[in-house]
């Protein structure tokens, strides 16, 4: 009795499963690679916040505003600047403002930082009813990274904050090497601006939540 014969592949089938396999091994290769960059934390970025008040006690207002943004999960502070006086630019008639910026790293989301900025307004009164009014609380986010955005909810950078002194002046004591994707170096962009008065007042500091 012979035994069962068995064909011998041939070679043009093996070259044809070769392109199968180079896919597959591709894919798993592509699989891996992306649980691996889900399993990494995401990157923080680093958000600019500008804090303004002219209303009731302006800095119990703006230290308020920085324990509570800092008190909120996955934000860490990077600097907060000098206080400074500044002249109200446009609306109606109203008193000085007492300006400052916050520089903070989180890895949530610029809508979630806008939420949070516009709850914590709304708890210290934030009043809306005058475009340019004045206010017991003002929270801008300035910028998100180099974030570009035309969102008309949240534009980012600032569409203003490049010709406002009250913002320039203390970002650039926050940070001096600061840029305005678009616009240039904080510190040129200080130079250029022209308008209302802005003093650094050295009597007064908002101090890091304990």
């Amino acid at each position: 009795m012979t035994g069962a014969y068995v064909a011998a592949p041939r070679a043009g089938a093996e070259r044809a499963a070769q392109p199968a396999r180079a896919e597959r091994a591709g894919a798993e290769r592509a699989g891996a690679a992306e649980r691996a960059a889900a399993a990494q934390p995401p990157k923080p970025c680093r958000v600019v916040l500008a804090l303004g008040s002219n209303l009731g006690d302006r800095m119990a207002n703006l230290q308020g505003a920085v324990d509570a943004l800092l008190y909120a999960p996955e934000l860490s502070l990077v600097a907060i600047s000098p206080v400074y006086e500044t002249e109200p630019v446009g609306g109606p008639a109203q008193p000085d403002y007492l300006n400052a910026v916050l520089i903070v790293a989180t890895t949530r989301p610029a809508t979630v930082i806008l939420e949070l900025a516009q709850g914590i307004e709304k708890a210290f009164r934030r009043s809306r009813e005058t475009r340019w009014g004045p206010r017991t609380l003002d929270i801008d986010i300035i910028m998100c990274d180099k974030a570009v955005s035309d969102d008309p909810k949240l534009t980012l950078p600032h569409p203003r904050a490049h010709e406002r002194a009250f913002v320039l002046a203390p970002w650039l004591d926050a940070d001096p090497g600061a840029e305005i994707p678009g616009r240039g170096r904080v510190a040129d962009l200080l130079t250029d601006a022209t308008g209302a008065r802005v003093q650094r007042r050295a009597d007064v500091a908002i101090r890091p939540p304990k």
